[in-house]
């Protein structure tokens, strides 16, 4: 069962809890009155109410259909015991109207819900009514305990239905509200592994056909066939419908199992002394991030070695580690040509995705110090656990 359901019941037993007490003690208070009822009867009427109420509090705590049928029982009796008494006075009278508007009225509002609650409904009405009709024909007049009666378990039962349709009408909307959030989570998703997919294949694919349209200058023919390998398996896996994530890639997966940031930056070091670019690598030698993190701060690492290589016109680049309590961050720093951050196009992949995304995705963030002539440096952020 829904939860949701678990709560409405609980609700409408807690409606039922309240109403069917009421009505006991009001029709406890009324017997305990000097002449409503004859000395004969009392105590048998005084056992019946509070066995009712009992049975009130079993049938609204625990939701117990036999509780439930034995109050309404109890309360039929207690009906007969008060509506025949010869000497009924109008004490009697509200008694016995409590006890039909309000004790077997209430128990009525978790019925609706419930698959044998109709069935239980109508008989216990049938009986309160033969109980009443009973009390007229001996000659008691029961005409505004009949009147109340009816008027509650009218009223009950409306109370009942329309709080059952509510709930369930706002379980549809909350439904409702889950399958568009749903939606919307898996959209996002989508979208994310696309944008990753699309990342993998720029620093990848993109990479190489780039240098092969540069003949290759300063890349040996052995490790440049290896990385067309690679590349040509990232293809195959995107023809056959498979995501593209960060192990399809040697930057980003190296064959080391160790965890820690030296033995991954020391292959991507190696990678890119493969392409000609020499990377001195300075500072921490054993620093460990969540799997997320690590990636997206060794994707944009190699996206701005990558960048080195191709626009900086210089074969050495440093990298330097460093971390506190709270940040570990990554410097990548070159003496070439420069450029002037404000004239490169926001729109372009290899940064603004590469680089600034992966890192923004994480909680970390870029920043770029450079200028022509001065050569280039690059700050990478990314926050520890």
């Amino acid at each position: 069962m829904r939860r949701i359901d678990k709560e409405r019941d609980r609700l409408l037993r807690r409606l039922a809890r309240v109403g069917g007490l009421t009505g006991a003690a009001v029709a406890l208070a009324c017997i305990v009155v000097p002449g409503a009822i004859g000395p004969s009867r009392f105590a048998l009427a005084a056992a019946l109410v509070v066995g009712m109420a009992v049975l009130i509090g079993l049938a609204t705590a625990r939701g117990a259909l036999a509780a439930t049928i034995g109050a309404m029982a109890a309360a039929t009796v207690l009906l007969l015991v008060i509506g025949l008494d010869p000497t009924l006075d109008p004490a009697g009278a509200t008694a016995m109207a409590a006890v039909g508007a309000l004790s077997t009225a209430a128990l009525a509002i978790p019925l609706v819900v419930r698959p044998a609650g109709p069935a239980v409904i109508v008989a216990s009405a049938a009986s309160i009514l033969v109980a009443l009709g009973a009390s007229a024909a001996s000659g008691a007049d029961v005409r505004l305990v009949v009147v109340a009666t009816v008027a509650g378990w009218v009223a009950c039962g409306i109370v009942g239905i329309w709080l059952a349709r509510a709930i369930d009408r706002a379980a549809e909307r909350i439904d409702e509200v889950g399958r568009a959030h749903e939606a919307e989570r898996l959209a996002s998703e989508s979208e994310a592994q696309q944008r990753q997919d699309a990342r993998v294949l720029h620093d990848t694919v993109l990479a190489t056909l780039s240098l092969l349209a540069h003949s290759g200058v300063g890349v040996e023919t052995g490790p440049l066939r290896q990385q067309a390998g690679d590349d040509a398996r990232l293809l195959k896996q995107l023809r056959l419908g498979a995501p593209l994530d960060n192990g399809s890639s040697a930057i980003f997966s190296p064959e080391s199992t160790d965890d820690g940031l030296g033995a991954t930056f020391e292959s991507v070091r190696q990678r890119f002394a493969r392409l000609g670019l020499d990377v001195n690598w300075h500072g921490a030698n054993h620093l460990v991030l969540p799997k997320d993190a690590l990636d997206a701060l060794l994707g944009a690492l190699g996206e701005c070695l990558e960048n080195v290589r191709r626009h900086a016109g210089v074969s050495i680049a440093d990298v330097t580690v460093t971390d506190d309590e709270h940040t570990v961050r990554a410097m990548v720093t070159d003496q070439g040509a420069g450029f002037e951050p404000a004239a490169v196009d926001p729109a372009r992949l290899g940064f603004a995705e590469s680089v600034v995304g992966r890192l923004h995705a994480v909680g970390g963030r870029a920043r770029v110090f450079s200028s022509p002539g001065s050569g280039t440096t690059v700050m990478l952020e990314v926050p520890k656990p």
